[in-house]
């Protein structure tokens, strides 16, 4: 569910924002137009918003920017410190998204960038239908992240990143739980969500789900 990582994210703390810049030519594309994919994310949100995997506090602080009351809920210490630094009054809470402290305010909306594909699909449709009961009528959930259109899309960037020689993404590629629109788009019809996708880069989706009535 993600936990597994913690370790590689301490270690990434200091350094996650260098990646995200764009600097590193090997991940240049996966984060082309971050600030904006983070605006975006940020504009689609209202109300309460319920971040995932606030990391350094980049999507944190474009809520924060439109007003937003945020919480936070980050399993890596080191991440949690980064943010903490920097919004001190942001309750940053140590958890996942399938495990976390209970919530005692209403939510309107859950949002995370970069983070959904560590969980499995088995874990992704348990975390969406635990969002389900989280959020009323009209509640959302706007997510950005790696999503393959279909199984061929898979193969044929997979095929491109080795082409480049960039064995590093290839690994992530292949090794973390990137999924397909399809399966994205059943675990949330399924669990009472109207989802559409958007692509924002040649790697990210932005995901953008209402809850309806069932």
């Amino acid at each position: 569910m993600g936990r597994e990582f913690i370790d590689l994210f301490d270690e990434w703390a200091d350094s996650y924002d260098e990646t995200v810049s764009g600097k590193d030519n090997e991940y240049h594309e996966v984060f082309e137009k971050y600030d904006e994919i983070l605006e975006r994310v940020a504009s689609e949100a209202s109300g309460t918003v319920l971040e995932f995997g606030v990391g350094t506090g980049n999507l944190t602080n474009a809520l924060i920017e439109k007003k937003r009351n945020v919480i936070g809920v980050e399993p890596s210490p080191g991440m949690r410190k980064k943010t903490n630094e920097r919004f001190p009054d942001t309750e940053v809470l140590d958890g996942d998204f399938l495990s976390f402290p209970e919530i005692d305010v209403p939510i309107n909306t859950i949002v995370s960038t970069y983070a959904f594909h560590h969980l499995t699909d088995e874990e992704k449709e348990k975390a969406i239908h635990n969002y389900g009961k989280l959020l009323g009528n009209n509640g959302k959930i706007v997510f950005a992240d790696t999503v393959y259109e279909h199984e061929q899309a898979k193969k044929e960037l997979h095929d491109r990143v080795k082409k480049q020689g960039y064995l590093n993404l290839l690994h992530d590629l292949q090794t973390e739980y990137y999924t397909t629109m399809g399966v994205l788009s059943d675990i949330f019809t399924q669990n009472g969500f109207e989802v559409q996708f958007e692509r924002l880069n040649r790697y990210v989706w932005l995901m953008s789900a209402v809850k309806k009535d069932t």
